[in-house]
């Protein structure tokens, strides 16, 4: 078994222990907007749920080069974004929004989805995701890095309404058969669901 410290490795070898060990990982397609008015998308795996009491979900936005990414710094200027579940049937256009625009330009435009308007913020999601999340900014976290130098920025934000496909929804439960949520692994690489298995949790 290696033992391997942490503090005496690069930023780039930590993050492929990391990504190469927490996985499957989640991931979430996020909608901005920003103050000019165009929408944002890009795709994080870092990201999870926080409790359901109210609905939280964390979705942490990797800084660059010192600087806010425009999905942390529109979430936290108009206090609101839009989580969506990435699945198979969109995958490639999700993946396509991880390209590098400069603010002006659209990432959901350029991968050719569809926006649509929430119904309670005003950010709009994107009609491919068979789930999406309208929510507001709870928090914005500074996290990492070095002092006064944080490396990533975490965002917690309260799910204020659920939108679900009815081909995925089953008395009050989300189908993963039906959904085919896609997860991601290290590099270029993501996995689709695959067989699945039922344990009964202790009493």
């Amino acid at each position: 078994m290696l033992s391997i410290d942490p503090d005496l490795q690069s930023e780039r070898d930590n993050y492929k222990l990391l990504t190469g060990s927490i996985i499957p990982r989640p991931v979430a397609l996020v909608t901005t907007l920003s103050e000019a008015g165009t929408l944002n998308a890009a795709p994080f795996s870092y990201f999870n749920i926080v409790t359901a009491d109210p609905p939280l979900v964390s979705v942490s936005v990797q800084r660059k080069q010192g600087r806010p990414k425009d999905t942390a710094r529109n979430a936290a200027e108009r206090g609101a974004f839009v989580v969506h579940i990435a699945d198979e049937s969109y995958i490639r256009q999700v993946n396509e929004t991880a390209a590098s625009l400069p603010p002006e330009e659209s990432e959901a435009a350029l991968a050719g989805l569809t926006p649509v308007p929430s119904e309670t913020i005003a950010v709009p999601g994107v009609a491919e995701a068979k789930v999406r999340m309208e929510c507001l900014l709870e928090q914005a976290i500074p996290l990492g890095g070095k002092p006064g130098e944080p490396a990533a920025d975490l965002l917690i934000g309260r799910v204020v309404r659920f939108h679900i496909d009815e081909s995925v929804y089953e008395d009050g439960r989300i189908s993963a058969d039906t959904l085919k949520a896609v997860s991601r692994l290290a590099g270029n690489d993501y996995a689709k669901l695959g067989p699945t298995f039922s344990i009964p949790r202790p009493g």
